[in-house]
This record gives structure tokens, sequence and C-alpha cells, in this order.
């Protein structure tokens, strides 16, 4: 079934136009990966951090997301801090960590961080058909839309026609390993995950054609800008140019 965990419906930023978050999200999101200053970053994450206090989201399935993403970046520490030239700042056995490494590692962690927390705030918070229809309405081409809410809809059918194969695998007495019988009946189990999407896109399209489609998804949602939005998204304009500004002075 498809999920959305992150649209709680009684919060301000719920509530906002959901082109002007975009915007917002889009502008922010530029802001802080061109930034480089430690002052400005931890600004962003504070202000990442506002946006999620009044999203009102589940905090562990914030935290499982961050967590996903501060994996991938546990990484690069394991290796800018050796590998990139500079002072040193202590020796660990016969590797350098160089002031150099360590300051990109934290730009990098910092930019990651306050992006991903934004993005979650204003863009996850919104169900993905009103965010196709938004991206629309700002001009982003029909088809780039159609495309990306079709994936969404239909990455949770296979998901669920993966399941059903696996099921099908155990009930037959199946038990992975490491071993060739093991890696036979996954490749089985994918060339059959494909042949089944195939059939299965064949009968919406053809659903979809008996139904009148015409290559265009129309939305229920009434997209109207309030005085409320004008107002909170002046403010969040306001910090974003803050950051811009903290960032340009010397």
């Amino acid at each position: 079934m498809i999920s959305e965990p992150f649209t709680p419906k009684n919060s301000l930023i719920y509530r906002l136009d959901p082109r002007l978050k975009v915007i917002l999200a889009t502008i922010y999101s530029f802001v802080v990966a061109l930034s480089s200053k430690i002052e400005t970053l931890l600004g962003a994450i504070v202000f990442s951090l506002v946006l999620i206090a009044l999203s009102r989201l589940d905090v562990r399935e914030v935290f499982k997301r961050v967590a996903a993403v501060n994996g991938l970046i546990l990484f690069l520490w394991l290796v800018l801090p050796f590998t990139i030239e500079g002072a040193p700042l202590f020796h660990l056995g016969p590797f350098n960590v160089t002031r150099e490494g360590v300051l990109i590692s934290l730009q990098i962690t910092v930019k990651s961080n306050a992006i991903l927390l934004a993005f979650i705030a204003l863009i996850a918070s919104m169900p993905l058909t009103v965010l196709g229809h938004a991206l629309n309405r700002l001009f982003i081409p029909e088809k780039m839309v159609l495309l990306l809410l079709l994936t969404y809809r239909y990455l949770f059918v296979m998901e669920q026609e993966y399941q059903r194969l696996v099921r099908s695998a155990k009930i037959r007495g199946f038990r992975s390993g490491t071993n060739m019988h093991t890696y036979k009946t996954y490749a089985y189990l994918i060339g059959m995950l494909f042949v089944r999407a195939s059939a299965r896109a064949e009968r919406v399209h053809q659903a979809m054609l008996c139904r009148g489609f015409q290559g265009k998804f129309y939305s229920l949602y009434n997209f109207s800008i309030s005085r409320t939005d004008w107002i909170c998204s002046a403010v969040m304009l306001s910090v974003i140019i803050g950051l811009a500004l903290l960032e340009l002075l010397k």
C-alpha cells in the first residue's frame, strides 16, 4: 500500500500553498549547498530543525531518514580527513588527520542534514499527488509530472508483487544462502518480476485508455495563496536571504 508518513494535516507547514513550499525549498537548498562558512551552515541546520518542529512530524520517522543518509556520510568521515592535504590536527597510526579534511567532512555533513530536514518538512509533508500537480502549476513539463506520479504509485505495486514471489518461494521450501541455487532462484525471481511488471503495465495502460485517459491527470486540489501563506513565505525568505548575506559577509 502507498505509504506517506510525513503528511500531518494539523501543522502550519502542511497548510501552506504547495507551490510556495516547492519554490522555497529549492531556493533554500541552493543557498545551503553553495555556503561554506560554519556560521552559515549552523544557522541553516537550526532553521531546518525549526521547520521540522513546525511540521509536527513523527520524530521516529524523521530519525530513520536522517540516520540512513548519515550512514553514507560516515564513509566520508573515514576517508576525507586522511586523504585531503593540509595542516595535520593529529596522527592516527601512520595516517595524518588534516584540518582541511575534517572541515570539508563537517561542511558536507551539515549541508546534507540541513537540506534533508528542510525537504522533509516542506516537500515530504504533502501528498505526492499534490506535489505533482504543484510542479505542473510551476510549469514543469506534464510528461515529467506524469512519470513521477505513475512511478510512485506503481513502485508499491511492484513491491507487493515481489513480496508475493518471495512468499511463494518460501512456501516451496526455499531458504536463502551463499550458494548457486540461491543465486539462480533470485535471478529467476527478478526475471519473473520484470515479466509481471510488463504485463501489469499493459493492463493498466488499456484500463486507463478505456476510462478516457488522454495524458493528463486532473487535480481536485484547489491551489490558492492566502495571507498566511504570504506571511510565512516572507519570513522564510527573509531567513534564507539572511543566511546568504551571512555567507557573503567577511
